[in-house]
C-alpha cells in the first residue's frame, strides 16, 4: 500500500453536519496541500465496517467502532459529534408509558429497531438498558420499521432527533440527557480517524486540513449551510442549521480535556460492562 498517497479517501456520512464540515474540502476553499480528496459518502454503519477492514485512508467513525479499529486508524483531535445533553433518541408509535412504569423494563420487553450494532447509540442504549431485544434497521428507514410494526420502538439518529414529531412519534428517552445526568459529560458518539500506516507527515497534514475545514465551515456558515442543505432530509434551512449547529460546534474543532475524557468515560464505561471485549489506549493524531 502506497504510504504517502496524494489521492486520499475520505469517508463521511450524507448529512447536513457532515457535508457542513467537509464542504472548504469539497470547494478547496482551505489549502489542500497538494492532496486530491476523494468524497465517499455512506451510512455511518457501512463505514464503520470499511474502517475494520482499513480501506479508507480518512473516515467518519463512531466511537463504538473505535474501539475495534485502534490497531488500524487513529482519532484525529478534529471532527468529533458529541452529544452535550442530547443525542440519540428511543422513540415510539404511541404514547410513553405513565410515571408508575418502570422505563428500563418496558423497553426491554419490545424490539427496538438500531441503525448498526457498531454505532455510537447503541453502545448507549445497552448502557442504559443493558441486554434488550433488537434488529439492525438502516437509519432512514427506522420510522418505517416502527410504523409497520417490524419494531415496537427505534433508536433515532441524525435528523430524526429533531423530525421524529412531525412523523409521528413520541420520545421515550434521550440518551445524550440521560448520560450528561449520570456523568456531567457530552456523549461521545462520532469522530474522524486517519490510518496509522500513513507517514508522521502525511497524518499531519491531514489532520490540518480536516481542522481548517471545520473552521471555514464555521467562519463562513451561511455558504456552508447552504452546501450541507440538499443532504438535509426533511429538513428545511431553520432546522438545517439548528442541527449542524448541535453536531458541529468547539468540540468538533478541537475535542479538548472534555472531550477527550468524554470519550475515555464512555469507552470505558461499556468495557467495565461487558460491551466492548478489550480497549486498547485511545490514540490521537497530531
Amino acid at each position: 500500500m502506497q504510504r504517502d498517497p496524494k489521492i486520499i479517501a475520505l469517508g463521511h456520512s450524507p448529512d447536513p453536519d457532515d457535508a457542513f464540515m467537509f464542504y472548504a474540502i469539497a470547494q478547496n476553499k482551505v489549502d489542500l496541500r497538494g492532496y486530491r480528496f476523494e468524497h465517499r459518502l455512506e451510512d455511518i454503519q457501512t463505514l464503520n465496517e470499511r474502517a475494520a477492514c482499513g480501506e479508507l485512508h480518512v473516515s467518519a467513525i463512531s466511537i463504538h467502532a473505535y474501539a475495534y479499529v485502534t490497531d488500524k486508524y487513529a482519532l484525529m483531535p478534529c471532527g468529533a459529534s458529541m452529544g452535550d445533553g442530547y443525542g440519540p433518541i428511543v422513540i415510539r408509535k404511541h404514547s410513553t408509558p405513565n410515571e408508575d412504569v418502570d422505563l428500563r423494563e418496558h423497553l426491554r420487553k419490545l424490539v427496538i429497531a438500531v441503525p448498526g450494532t457498531m454505532t455510537s447509540a447503541y453502545l448507549a442504549l445497552q448502557l442504559y438498558l443493558g441486554d434488550f431485544k433488537h434488529v439492525v434497521v438502516p437509519f432512514d428507514r427506522i420510522f418505517d420499521a416502527v410504523k409497520n410494526g417490524k419494531a415496537d420502538a427505534g433508536l433515532i439518529i441524525h435528523e430524526g432527533q429533531l423530525t421524529y414529531a412531525k412523523s409521528g412519534f413520541d420520545k421515550i428517552v434521550d440518551l445524550g440527557a440521560w448520560w450528561k445526568g449520570e456523568t456531567g459529560l457530552p456523549l461521545a458518539l462520532g469522530g474522524n480517524v486517519v490510518r496509522k500506516d500513513l507517514s508522521e507527515r502525511v497524518r499531519h497534514d491531514l489532520v490540518e486540513i480536516v481542522r481548517e475545514s471545520i473552521g471555514y465551515g464555521l467562519a463562513h456558515r451561511d455558504e456552508a449551510v447552504q452546501h450541507a442543505l440538499p443532504y438535509a432530509r426533511e429538513m428545511d434551512q431553520k432546522m438545517a442549521r439548528k442541527f449542524i449547529g448541535m453536531y458541529v460546534n468547539e468540540f468538533t474543532l478541537d475535542y479538548g480535556e472534555i472531550g477527550r475524557e468524554a470519550i475515555r468515560r464512555f469507552l470505558g464505561a461499556a468495557r467495565r460492562a461487558g460491551h466492548i471485549a478489550k480497549l486498547a489506549p485511545i490514540e490521537f493524531a497530531s
